[in-house]
């Protein structure tokens, strides 16, 4: 069993991972972070990492971006591991965790979905296949998420360019009287409504199509993926771990 603290605990992920460790009995959750201290069913909230006294075995992640440097701070002193589930992040923040998966062990994944993390192994065989096809990627998410493109949108645009590095252009939104160019990654996003999550990535070629899409019906998927990767995490040395290597552990 691990004792757990959930970053982001009152917001809409922390509340979903929390009921799913309460319903299962598997886990303990001994303490929550967030900017509103309420406390749900009596477990003890707190403003940052830093300021929990209770004893645990790693903290999950489910907040925003900013909330990144406190995190890892906190994390390297008291030398626990992290699984972080937040997307938004600047490249500066990125290298922050880079430098703190050097101390401590971080799972770090902007979704995490098996099945993204299955869409982006498919994606990237696709790409080498598909050299010549044009390559579209659409996401759609609820109209309360902030950042834009999605995370996930962003790791798979980062997969086909590192599978073919000629398509080096990111077109984010199209408009205007412009042609499409030939290196270009278009990536497009919808927001509406209480979407929970939908990727597309089409490749176009001269008289076909192939897309390759995920649907997330719940966001129970993350939480599930989250849990898995906190008890993939917890005993593994100092570095960045990621759902690829989730994947591969068990297989």
């Amino acid at each position: 069993m691990l004792k757990i603290i959930i970053q982001g605990i009152n917001g809409k992920m922390g509340k979903a991972l929390l009921e799913m460790l309460e319903g299962s009995q598997k886990h303990e959750v001994v303490a929550g972070i967030s900017r509103n201290t309420e406390t749900p069913n009596g477990i003890p909230v707190y403003s940052s990492l830093n300021d929990t006294a209770e004893a645990a075995d790693v903290c999950i992640d489910f907040s925003n971006h900013a909330a990144v440097h406190s995190l890892l701070h906190g994390a390297i002193d008291k030398r626990m591991p992290l699984v972080i589930c937040t997307t938004g992040f600047s490249d500066e923040e990125i290298t922050e965790i880079k430098k703190a998966s050097a101390i401590i062990p971080v799972f770090q994944s902007y979704n995490t979905s098996i099945g993204v993390a299955v869409m982006d192994s498919l994606v990237a065989a696709a790409s080498k296949l598909l050299k010549d096809y044009d390559v579209e990627i659409i996401e759609a998410h609820h109209n309360q998420k902030q950042d834009s493109p999605s995370g996930t949108a962003v790791m798979l645009a980062n997969t086909i360019m590192e599978n073919t590095p000629e398509r080096d252009i990111i077109k984010y939104g199209r408009h205007g009287h412009e042609k499409r160019a030939k290196d270009e990654i278009g990536i497009h996003s919808i927001r509406g409504g209480s979407i929970a999550g939908e990727h597309s990535v089409i490749f176009a070629g001269d008289g076909e199509i192939v897309e390759i899409k995920h649907t997330a019906l719940s966001r129970d998927i993350f939480a599930r993926g989250a849990i898995a990767a906190a008890e993939f995490i917890v005993g593994r040395p100092p570095g960045l771990y990621g759902v690829k290597d989730l994947i591969r552990e068990d297989a």
